[in-house]
């Protein structure tokens, strides 16, 4: 073939990345032979998304499992892959019930940029970062992120003018605070009204499945060797649509929903909720927020630019240079998080219990660590008193929501024999999953008092089982 014979505009303006979940994911890049413009490769290439490299996936599980050394980076790339495929197959009932939504090529665009940055405030540590160190000043990383989108991206977001599928409709400009709407859970109390469109496509960030787990639902099982197989995406995917109501699934696609509730659940049991990535949590508490507080003592919304390079590798870094410091609490602290470096564990399992999701459908309520750890040491011989030791209660974590932390969500499910759509609480989609999903467990600094602490914890957790209330 002659080089003038070759259709040189069919590959010109895009680029494939090889990736282990989705195969390839696709990106746009500029034309070779139109104006300079502003692409998703922008986006890509800017420090904010480059920043991501250097925070993990998995806050403590990659200690457990050596596989699962992902980043944030991967991550987001695979949920904007996600966000464009359900963006493409949603578009038309998303018409047809929004009258005023932009053309598709607008759609798909916003929605994968929404996937790509939905993490881009992400920290250290990532959801323990949020927990342990945003929480000082109200913010989650959402938050942050928002700030990032519009301060520091907006203006290249609001340059580029095409999607994968093509060019935006005639007067179509990418809006930045759309972008960093759709990442954000909004808050009803100061919500701005926004088109409904928007709010429609809001909810595949926010619902029961979105296009942010069905990604790491994948990926953190793929990385940690957990299971190849877990999720019927393009199933569940094809029975979703829009109705007057929002975002509905069709009657035909529980099953892959169950499926994916099932794979998630398993997940938490065994990676998120594995006893040694629970140990490495309970030491990290103890010393994350004064580090962090050490590193950056004002709240990281008054100084973007030193957010930066608030990440993983800085951190451990600067925690290695505390070791040969004067300052005797900056000391200490280098050499906690030496051990969890070297995976030195802290904390060892003495008791562990598991609570089927059948009692958690009765209605079971839970009580906090501190009540369970109180009522332990109430059972304890009077010697062992003063034992030092914690509880973990798995279900309250601030990781990717724990979906056992969401019993009272609802999902439209459509009939197609009766043609209605009607909103069924998530408990009896879970009623056909039978993971066990509530971890319960103590941990001592060594395994001298085992049998005591056992004992304590079983008499403690029927002491407080028994009277904690029910809805039967």
């Amino acid at each position: 073939m002659k080089k003038k014979d070759f259709p040189s505009n069919v590959y010109d303006g895009m680029a494939l990345i090889a990736d282990p979940i989705h195969a390839y994911a696709f990106f746009t890049v500029p034309q070779d032979n139109g104006p300079v413009e502003k692409t998703e490769k922008d986006i890509l290439d800017s420090p904010w998304m480059q920043r991501l490299r250097r925070i993990y996936q998995l806050q403590s599980a990659r200690w457990v499992y050596p596989a699962a050394e992902h980043t944030r980076f991967q991550h987001s790339l695979g949920t904007m892959h996600v966000a464009g495929e359900f963006a493409r197959h949603l578009y038309p009932s998303l018409k047809d019930v929004c009258k005023d939504t932009p053309s598709m090529n607008y759609v798909e665009e916003l929605m994968r940029l929404a996937g790509l940055l939905h993490d881009v405030g992400h920290g250290p540590f990532g959801h323990f970062f949020d927990e342990h160190y945003l929480s000082a000043w109200r913010l989650t990383h959402e938050d942050i992120g928002q700030q990032i989108i519009v301060k520091k991206l907006g203006a290249l977001i609001s340059r580029i003018s095409r999607g994968p599928s093509g060019s935006f409709a005639r007067g179509e400009t990418l809006d930045p605070q759309q972008v960093a709407y759709l990442i954000k859970m909004p808050d009803t109390r100061r919500e701005v009204k926004q088109l409904r469109w928007l709010q429609w496509l809001r909810q595949l960030f926010s619902g029961i499945y979105t296009v942010d787990n069905l990604d790491y639902v994948q990926r953190d099982a793929y990385m940690t060797g957990f299971s190849l197989d877990m999720v019927d995406m393009p199933r569940l995917r094809y029975y979703t649509f829009f109705t007057k109501d929002g975002l509905a699934l069709h009657q035909s696609g529980i099953s892959a929903l169950r499926r994916f509730l099932n794979a998630r659940l398993n997940l938490y049991s065994n990676v998120y909720f594995h006893r040694t990535t629970r140990a490495l949590d309970l030491h990290l508490q103890e010393i994350f927020s004064d580090t962090l507080q050490m590193m950056y003592p004002e709240s990281p919304v008054k100084n973007l630019d030193a957010y930066l390079h608030c990440d993983e590798w800085l951190l451990f870094s600067e925690v290695q240079g505390w070791l040969s410091v004067k300052d005797a609490r900056k000391r200490r602290l280098a050499l906690e998080w030496q051990k969890i470096h070297a995976r030195e564990l802290k904390w060892k399992m003495s008791f562990a219990a598991e609570i089927s999701i059948d009692q958690i459908q009765r209605g079971t309520e839970f009580v906090g660590a501190g009540n369970y750890e109180a009522k332990i040491r109430e059972c304890l011989p009077a010697k062992l008193k003063k034992l030092p030791f914690k509880v973990d209660v798995a279900t309250q974590d601030p990781r990717p929501l724990n979906p056992i932390a969401e019993p009272g969500k609802q999902i439209n499910i459509f009939n197609p024999v009766t043609g209605h759509t009607s909103a069924e609480p998530l408990n009896d989609i879970y009623r056909f999953i039978p993971a066990r999903v509530r971890h319960f467990r103590v941990f001592a600094l060594n395994h001298d008092h085992d049998e005591d602490l056992a004992t304590a914890a079983e008499a403690a957790l029927g002491n407080i089982e028994k009277s904690l209330p029910t809805n039967v």
